[in-house]
């Protein structure tokens, strides 16, 4: 009996060890399978750091409007006899637009000047007779006064005979009219927009920071979400007073708009010219990552060599080694080293153009990574893939004319 416990104990200790052996050996097989697996490639693109000319400029955004702009509105009420325009017609200053009925205004100046000229020879009898000596001073005064408020009534009524007329006040471009043949309009009443397209100004704000960086006659670049075309214009107004409430400064700039591609009320986005920087070193603002301990990039360098299991022993040539081809290469082309990617704070400065001034931190000829940081880590190694650029949008608007 003791024998068999002693036998099934023996048995019992075998089985229990041979279970606990196997586990170690798995999790040490895990253990040195997961050590010794190679850490797949990401593929990347790349831009190397170099000195460029730097252009920086002041961005701000504004709004655009015609050198000459108005709504035209009448000053008097009345019925529209005439429109002599249709929109989009193209105006000379001067020209007649709008024609109000004008009979009564007419008639009322008819019979001022009749009383005018009443008054002019009442006038000249009284003088006569005063240099006869047979009037008094008093008399003739009060002729001459006659005159003139006779003559005041007539400037008078043919100024509100200019109302029902509205000309043009400079050459432009007109709009459609808001008034028809017929209609009673009464004062202030809009009839149509006039503007001059061939030269147009933008309105805009920048930050108080940046007043000592402005001068009358500075180059601007405006471009507008319509046409992806710029266009240059200069500085003509810096308002002297920062807005106390938005710390910002009014700023004007005139553009020529002879092929008519800008239009007022348009969104405009400007950007300032400062003089050119040259030893700068900036790189495309996709290659800076923000996080909550600063910004950094990631460089790409050779991977470092990792110490792994002795090397197996290369097999026996079967073959005779073929001879090279005339003229050929004798030496196979070398293998391409591995890669992986260092993280490297930086201090960042402006940003202009889709670019971003490194301060510190990158120096010239470093291969930073522009695309795909967002699955890569201190280490990671990469491979490098730039048939697809994705700065090169930005790096054309820097490099624009």
């Amino acid at each position: 009996m003791i024998k068999r416990f002693i036998i099934a104990a023996i048995l019992l200790v075998l089985v229990g060890g041979g279970l606990v052996g196997f586990n170690l050996f798995r999790a040490q097989a895990i253990k040195d399978f997961f050590a010794n697996m190679p850490r797949p490639s990401l593929t990347v693109s790349t831009f190397e750091a170099k000195p460029v000319t730097w252009r920086p400029t002041i961005d701000a955004v504004g709004t655009v409007s015609a050198a000459n702009g108005v709504d035209l509105a009448v000053e008097t009420g009345g019925i529209v006899r005439q429109v002599n325009f249709k929109a989009n017609d193209d105006i000379t200053a001067g020209q007649l637009l709008v024609q109000l009925d004008d009979r009564t205004e007419k008639a009322d100046i008819a019979a001022a000047e009749a009383q005018l000229a009443s008054d002019q020879q009442t006038l000249e009898r009284s003088r006569t007779l005063s240099e006869r000596g047979v009037n008094s001073t008093v008399t003739l005064e009060n002729a001459q006064t006659t005159v003139a408020a006779s003559q005041a009534q007539v400037d008078r009524l043919k100024a509100i005979l200019d109302q029902k007329a509205i000309e043009a006040p400079f050459s432009g471009t007109i709009g459609i009219p808001k008034i028809d043949v017929g209609q009673y309009i009464a004062v202030g009443a809009l009839v149509a927009t006039l503007q001059d397209l061939s030269r147009m100004r933008v309105d805009f704000t920048v930050p108080e920071q940046d007043f000592n960086r402005l001068s009358i006659g500075q180059v601007v670049r405006i471009s507008d979400a319509l046409s992806d075309k710029s266009f240059e214009g200069k500085i003509v107004g810096i308002d002297p007073k920062i807005d106390p409430a938005t710390r910002l400064i009014s700023v004007r700039a005139e553009i020529d708009n002879s092929d008519r591609l800008l239009q007022p009320g348009q969104f405009a986005r400007i950007a300032v010219e400062l003089p050119a920087e040259e030893g700068i070193i900036a790189l495309p603002q996709t290659a800076v990552v923000t996080s909550l301990y600063g910004e950094y990039v990631y460089m790409v360098v050779e991977a470092k060599p990792q110490a792994s299991a002795a090397a197996p022993a290369e097999p026996a040539a079967t073959e005779p080694a073929t001879p090279p081809a005339a003229g050929g290469d004798t030496a196979a082309a070398p293998a391409a080293k591995p890669l992986e990617v260092s993280q490297i704070f930086v201090k960042t400065g402006r940003r202009s153009g889709g670019f971003v001034e490194v301060v510190e931190g990158v120096s010239a000829g470093q291969q930073i990574v522009t695309a795909g940081q967002n699955r890569l880590s201190n280490g990671s190694p990469v491979t490098i893939d730039n048939t697809v650029d994705p700065v090169a949008a930005a790096r054309a608007v820097t490099e624009a004319p």
